[in-house]
């Protein structure tokens, strides 16, 4: 995984920023939250779900996203979110 990525794109990092304060939203709430339209939110979560950050569950049509608090990169870019957000 390159970290670049991950961080090369504000769209991603507001979404990983959403996710880890929230925990978990559909795609149209993320996309309302993050300023971004459902399409480019929906490449961007597929590309955090390719690096395990963030995992999903369906309901019908609905797909919940939720923050991967078991993976230790995820936590660690959590903790950064955290600590950036402490020191403003």
């Amino acid at each position: 995984m390159a970290i670049e990525e991950v961080f090369s794109s504000k769209g991603r990092v507001k979404i990983l920023r959403i996710l880890s304060e929230i925990g978990e939203l559909n795609i149209s709430e993320i996309a309302r939250r993050a300023g971004l339209n459902y399409a480019t939110t929906n490449q961007h979560l597929n590309i955090l779900e390719q690096y395990k950050l963030v995992r999903h569950k369906t309901f019908g049509r609905i797909r919940i996203f939720r923050y991967n608090d078991e993976n230790a990169r995820a936590r660690m870019i959590r903790e950064l979110i955290e600590f950036w957000e402490e020191t403003k």
